[in-house]
């Protein structure tokens, strides 16, 4: 096995001790997991169910039910868009053809549903940044700066 394997593994295992002792620890192991290592491979999933004595199904069956979850590492930024009753209400709809323009190939345009900014949607969110009353320009340049 090599250093740089080691290594990977090592911060696997400290993602895992770490939340271990949390009520529910699946979903908060799965999520640093995802953002460490941008998806949740085979290996992940075989550590992670050692280590809660779960079986692979078992945690597999987590990762694949959510769709915030990958199983192979997506380099492109990535756009969430709020798609629930609150945006399309605010107008959201007539913004996604010119996101989905904007985002080509280059940005992931995801559908959420709920960002927590009713009052002031639409809104998406950029990384860990939220982005309210949004318009098409706005929301254009926000892609295009992702």
């Amino acid at each position: 096995m090599t250093g740089a394997a080691n290594v990977l593994e090592d911060e696997l295992a400290q993602i895992i001790a770490s939340h271990i002792e949390l009520d529910g620890p699946l979903l908060p192991i799965l999520h640093a997991v995802q953002g460490r290592f941008g998806a949740i491979g085979e290996a992940h999933v075989r550590a992670i169910a050692s280590a809660m004595n779960l079986s692979r199904a078992e945690v597999y069956g987590v990762v694949s039910f959510y769709h915030d979850f990958a199983d192979v590492p997506d380099p492109r930024p990535i756009v969430q868009l709020c798609r629930a009753e609150a945006c399309k209400a605010r107008g959201v709809e007539a913004l996604v053809s010119a996101a989905e323009a904007a985002a080509g190939e280059r940005v992931r345009l995801e559908t959420v549903y709920c960002l927590g900014l009713c009052s002031v949607g639409p809104n998406a969110r950029v990384g860990a940044k939220l982005h309210a009353r949004l318009d098409e320009q706005r929301l254009a340049a926000l892609i295009e700066a992702a």
